[in-house]
């Protein structure tokens, strides 16, 4: 086996053509990496799982196909494109008769970075015309032998954008790097594991672990007298200092040290939680953790009201918190908080849940498709400006394309809480840090403050406790990536902000007022509950409980189709 070390050193001083470096550079990559090389191609087309040069038929859009080939590929696992740049020489043209062929681009440059996207492009396109029998693979890579890797993920395998893996600040794995221990795990897991690399897989059992904690919890302080409305409140301050104290938004551990201490000290829980809150609604100094702290605003801190903690609650909370709340998937977290904290909805809290998988069959082709196609005409456009000497025009047709997405909005007219709004998000914000990344290659020196945020996506529910939920839960997945994509900077105050984008009302009908129903003896007039059920001892299956009733409702200067005008929410 290749010594790591002596593989890197090897391949740092190669140069030349790629089709003679190529299959060599990756079948010692994969000695080095203790992986198995490539099999020998075999006739049948389709037996060449695992090989280099793997046949595909490209449409070439008037009806008949040309055969391309696969640089590396791997069934389930991988598609490899290699392209071979070069440290010193600029990039050159020359004219051969009938011909043009094109020397290695200077590594680093803007042809480079567009050699690079060309070379994505173009294995996404081919991943498109593999047998629909094999699937698609969940991970696409640039290779510049003996320079670096670009990695991009496509989880779903439905034929969605293969997006920066794990996020566009990372995605580029040097040469160098390989001698780190956890980027040659990373490799092996694209070679042999690759759907372990699934961050939501990973996320969605951290989110269903914290949400049995959490039912746990809303249920014993329920039982403590306590109602169910309070008790979500309470949680989701609860909620938000946790993901606060693992991403920097307030001192580390904060949080969690208040109630480590709280069991030692209970007496001391309280006033201490209190101040702690009361600093985060209003960014003043907290005397407990002995800092100015961020201004957070929005609903959530504004009556911060402490519930008491018995030591068995206080422990049931500790271990959400010890949670890394940097990996909960907001995606699936808003129904699963939601049954935790719903008395009447707790039962189904193992029971399934729209996967993330099933969310991107309707956001990816309706939202982003098109904007990513919208996105590639832009990077063409921009990369010829840019190759003309017009650098300032270039930066104005990328800048275009930003300010057009923050004009962006997103409605969803029963967001429930809030999975769909935010999936888009995220992958608008994708899209946001692929333009910045590309504004910054073009020699734009200062990033606009203006960027995606939650007022764009907006959502109508009509349960109250679940449009809390979704408001929370497009905030976290908000600062989810503003973390990723900025490091530890912190964002601006307020921290969170009064967009009033999601609205507790009826996405159907617009009313002055509304009273109960009753008869002409002002008896209520009742209906069953819609979400109650009980267990038929004859079948066994769980029919309408029609003991479980509430009273029906009528509403007063009623606009049926009204306009959805978004006001500001009762809260």
């Amino acid at each position: 086996m290749t010594h790591i070390a002596d593989f890197i050193a090897r391949w740092k001083k190669s140069g030349g053509s790629e089709q003679a470096n190529s299959q060599l550079f990756l079948a010692e990559l994969c000695d080095s990496l203790d992986l198995p090389r490539p099999d020998p191609a075999r006739p049948i087309n389709e037996d060449n799982t695992y090989s280099f040069e793997r046949k595909v038929s490209v449409p070439r859009g008037d009806g008949t196909k040309e055969l391309k080939r696969l640089d590396l590929y791997r069934k389930g696992c991988f598609v490899l494109e290699a392209k071979q740049g070069q440290d010193k020489a600029a990039a050159t043209q020359f004219q051969l008769p009938g011909l043009t062929v094109s020397a290695a681009v200077k590594r680093g440059s803007r042809q480079w970075e567009d050699a690079m996207q060309r070379a994505r492009r173009q294995a996404e396109h081919y991943v498109r015309c593999l047998p629909a029998s094999e699937g698609r693979p969940p991970f696409l890579i640039v290779a510049d032998v003996g320079h670096c890797f670009d990695l991009y993920a496509e989880f779903t395998r439905t034929g969605g954008v293969y997006l920066h893996f794990p996020d566009a600040r990372g995605y580029r794995v040097m040469l160098d790097d390989l001698a780190k221990p956890e980027v040659r795990e990373l490799f092996r897991a694209i070679w042999n594991a690759p759907l372990s690399l699934d961050p939501s897989r990973r996320a969605a059992r951290v989110a269903e672990t914290i949400a049995d904690h959490l039912a746990t919890l809303a249920r014993l302080l329920e039982a403590d007298g306590h109602a169910p409305e309070t008790v979500a409140q309470f949680l989701m301050r609860c909620i938000f200092s946790m993901f606060a104290e693992d991403v920097g938004l307030i001192p580390a551990n904060s949080f969690t040290d208040i109630l480590q201490q709280s069991l030692l000290d209970p007496g001391g829980y309280e006033p201490v939680m209190r101040d702690l809150w009361a600093a985060m609604n209003q960014g003043d100094y907290s005397v407990v953790l002995r800092r100015k702290l961020l201004r957070f605003n929005g609903n959530l801190f504004a009556d911060p009201e402490v519930l008491p903690l018995a030591r068995e609650h206080m422990g049931i909370l500790l271990e959400a918190a010890r949670a890394d709340w940097r990996e909960v998937e907001p995606a699936i977290f808003g129904t699963l908080l939601e049954r935790a904290l719903n008395p009447k909805e707790r039962h189904k809290l193992g029971a399934h849940y729209t996967p993330r998988a099933y969310v991107e069959r309707l956001v990816v082709p309706t939202v982003m498709q098109p904007l990513r196609q919208e996105w590639d005409a832009v990077q063409v456009a921009a990369s010829l400006s840019f190759n003309e000497g017009k650098e300032t025009e270039a930066r104005k047709t990328v800048d275009g394309f930003h300010k057009r997405l923050l004009t962006i909005k997103v409605l969803d007219p029963a967001c429930g809480s809030g999975n769909f709004l935010y999936v888009t998000m995220e992958h608008l914000k994708r899209l946001e840090g692929e333009i910045l990344q590309t504004l910054e290659s073009y020699g734009e020196k200062q990033h606009t403050l203006l960027q995606i945020d939650p007022h764009q996506f907006l959502g109508l529910e009509i349960n109250p406790r679940a449009a809390h939920i979704a408001e929370m839960v497009l905030w976290i997945g908000f600062l989810q990536w503003h973390y990723r994509t900025h490091g530890n900077v912190s964002p601006p105050e307020p921290v969170i902000r009064k967009f009033a984008n999601i609205q507790c009302r009826d996405a159907l009908i617009a009313y002055r007022d509304w009273k109960y129903a009753s008869d002409e003896n002002g008896i209520p007039i009742t209906r069953w509950d819609g979400e109650t059920y009980k267990v038929n001892p004859a079948t066994g299956r769980e029919v309408p409980d029609e003991n479980a009733t509430t009273v029906d409702l009528v509403y007063e200067g009623v606009t049926v189709g009204a306009r959805l005008k978004l006001t500001t929410c009762a809260r």
